[in-house]
C-alpha cells in the first residue's frame, strides 16, 4: 500500500469514531470472514489476535510470533478495501514498538489495539511505561505520515489479579495518561456496566472502546451514553468453531443434517467471495 492511501484509510479510520453513530466492529481472523463482514457493509474491519492466533495452532497469550501475526494480518487487509486495525496483544517479541509499528503500516493496517498486561504473570504493566510506549507509537507513525488509530487497551476489568475497589480508579488513571499519550481510544474489555462506563466517559471524555457480547448493554444502550466504538474480540471465531462442534454432533448423533441446512453458505458463492 503507498503512503497516499494508507493515510487516506487511517483518516477514514479516525473520523469514524467521531460520530453520529458508534464505530461496529466484528472482528475477523481470516480472508473469507474479512470478505463477509465487508460484503455485510461495515465501514472497517477488526482482527481478533485470538482468533488468528487459534488458526494457526497457538492458543491465545502471545504464543504467536509478530512476524506469523503481521503476515497474517497483511492477507487480510490486502483482500479487502476497507481500513483495518489490527489486534496486536501486548506488541509480542519485538521488544521495539517503532518496528512493530513501521511492519504494521508497511503491510497496509491502520489502526492497532495495544495492551497493558503481562500475560506471564497476569498483571498490568507500568501505567508510566505504557504511557510512554503510546507516546512512542504515535511518533513513529507521525514520522512517517500515517495517522494511525491507537485503540489503547487496559485490562483493569479483565485481570482477576485487579481488585474490584480497584478497577475503576485504575482504569480511570490509565485512560487518561493514555489519552495524553496521544491514544485515539481507550478500550476497556470486561466493563459491561452501563453506569460505570458513564463514570468513565465522564471521567475520561474521548472515545471508548467497549467489548460486547451476550451480557452486555445493546448498541442502541452504549451509543446513547456515548460510547464511540463497539467491537466483538474473538466471540465470532469462537462461535464459529461452536458451530463447527454443534455440526459434528448432530452427525454422530443423529446422524442429520439441520445445522448445516441452516448455515451453510453455497459452494459457489463462497468461491466468488474470495475471488472478489
Amino acid at each position: 500500500m503507498n503512503a497516499v492511501s494508507a493515510k487516506a484509510k487511517a483518516l477514514r479510520l479516525r473520523q469514524l469514531h467521531e460520530g453520529p453513530e458508534p464505530l461496529l466492529l466484528a472482528n475477523v481472523w481470516d480472508v473469507a470472514s474479512a470478505r463477509i463482514v465487508e460484503q455485510l457493509g461495515f465501514k472497517a474491519l477488526a482482527t481478533t489476535s485470538a482468533g488468528i492466533a487459534n488458526l494457526l495452532g497457538y492458543p491465545d497469550g502471545e504464543n504467536i510470533a509478530a512476524k506469523e501475526m503481521l503476515e497474517w494480518v497483511g492477507r487480510i487487509v490486502r483482500a479487502i478495501e476497507l481500513p483495518v486495525t489490527a489486534d496486536l496483544e501486548a506488541g509480542y517479541d519485538l521488544g521495539d514498538v517503532n518496528t512493530l509499528v513501521t511492519e504494521m503500516i508497511a503491510i497496509g493496517a491502520v489502526g492497532l489495539n495495544i495492551e497493558d498486561a503481562n500475560h506471564a504473570t497476569r498483571s498490568l504493566l507500568d501505567v508510566k511505561t505504557q504511557a510512554e510506549r503510546v507516546a512512542t507509537i504515535r511518533e513513529v507513525a507521525s514520522s512517517l505520515d500515517v495517522p494511525v488509530v491507537i485503540n489503547a487497551r487496559t485490562d483493569a476489568y479483565l485481570l482477576d489479579t485487579v481488585k474490584d475497589q480497584d478497577r475503576f480508579p485504575i482504569a480511570t488513571e490509565r485512560a487518561r495518561a493514555y489519552r495524553q499519550a496521544g491514544a485515539d481510544c481507550i478500550f476497556v474489555p470486561g466493563l459491561r456496566d452501563i453506569d460505570i462506563i458513564k463514570e468513565l466517559l465522564r471521567a475520561t471524555p474521548g472515545p471508548i472502546n467497549i467489548l460486547a457480547g451476550p451480557g452486555s448493554p445493546s448498541v442502541a444502550q452504549l451509543a446513547r451514553v456515548g460510547v464511540r466504538r463497539i467491537s466483538l474480540g474473538s466471540s465470532p471465531h469462537r462461535a464459529a468453531l461452536g458451530l463447527l462442534r454443534a455440526i459434528g454432533q448432530e452427525l454422530i448423533g443423529t446422524g442429520t443434517y439441520d445445522q448445516l441446512s441452516r448455515f451453510v453458505i453455497p459452494y459457489d458463492e463462497v468461491n466468488r467471495l474470495i475471488a472478489g
